[in-house]
């Protein structure tokens, strides 16, 4: 299990855990990041925005945020 933040560009992961205070939670999971959703990274560079695939809607998301959901 690890950050989203830590994935590459290409990866297919699936989301474990959320973490943050349930304001941050909530607004993940309005978003489709829900525990069990398969995503797939688009572009990841290390530093700034994550670009990932969600149930067919491409989503941009801070590393902040990205940290926040560990996946596998």
């Amino acid at each position: 299990m690890m950050p989203l933040s830590f994935s590459n560009a290409g990866d297919n992961v699936m989301i474990t855990r959320i973490g943050g205070n349930m304001e941050a939670k909530k607004h993940l999971e309005d978003l489709g990041f829900v525990v069990g959703e398969r995503i797939r990274v688009i572009s990841a560079t290390g530093n700034g925005n994550v670009i990932v695939n969600v149930k067919d809607a491409r989503l941009a998301i801070t590393d902040q945020m990205a940290a926040k959901i560990m996946v596998q």
